[in-house]
């Protein structure tokens, strides 16, 4: 009778090894990702600091001031959400290299305070991550360069599907629109969905 364990042992030891080099890659690439993300979120996080004392060099000079020095971008407003003490630093522009620092106000729309509409996009797994909280008659407060204070209020929320809905903005709406992907928690980098959240100035 001929003995099966001299043939079954190799057999068995390249099962633990390729189980246990797949437990490595796994393990690797959750870190990368758990990396990435913390990597992410700092970065968004230290440039709000920065951003924070160009906007009150901004509001001391009335002149747009870099956060830094190769900045390709500067605050043009401060957003605050005040049922949440959420404190936002708005930069001109809203294309991939503002975004990542904070959220951008629409080229070729009206800036906070201006007439017409505004509109300020925001990633949702950062800084707009706050619009998720938000409900129709909550307040919002926008700093403008002058530093005066204007009040807004919700007045609607929405999702748009960008595959079958041709939304546009009426650019003499008075309105103030805040838009990111949707959903909140949807792993698609860009997803067809937006959320938006439209507000109305308030009379002062």
């Amino acid at each position: 009778m001929i003995s099966l364990t001299r043939f079954q042992k190799p057999a068995i030891q390249v099962k633990r090894h390729s189980a246990k080099l797949f437990s490595l890659l796994l393990c690797a690439f959750v870190l990368m990702c758990w990396g990435n993300t913390l990597w992410i979120n700092a970065k968004a996080s230290v440039a709000q600091y920065l951003i924070a004392d160009a906007w009150q060099q901004t509001l001391h000079t009335g002149q747009h001031t870099r956060p830094w020095a190769w900045a390709d971008t500067w605050p043009v407003a401060k957003l605050v959400f005040p049922g949440q003490a959420t404190s936002l630093y708005v930069l001109s522009g809203s294309h991939g290299t503002s975004l990542a620092f904070g959220p951008g106000h629409a080229d070729g729309t009206a800036l906070p305070g201006e007439p017409g509409t505004a509109v300020i996009h925001g990633h949702r797994d950062t800084h707009f991550a706050a619009l998720a909280n938000l409900t129709i008659g909550d307040i919002l407060r926008v700093q403008i360069r002058s530093g005066i204070w204007i009040q807004y209020t919700i007045a609607d929320i929405f999702v748009v599907d960008t595959r079958t809905n041709n939304w546009s903005i009426n650019p003499t709406d008075e309105a103030l629109y805040l838009i990111t992907c949707y959903p909140f928690d949807d792993l698609n980098v860009n997803p067809p969905l937006r959320y938006i959240v439209q507000a109305k100035q308030l009379n002062n």
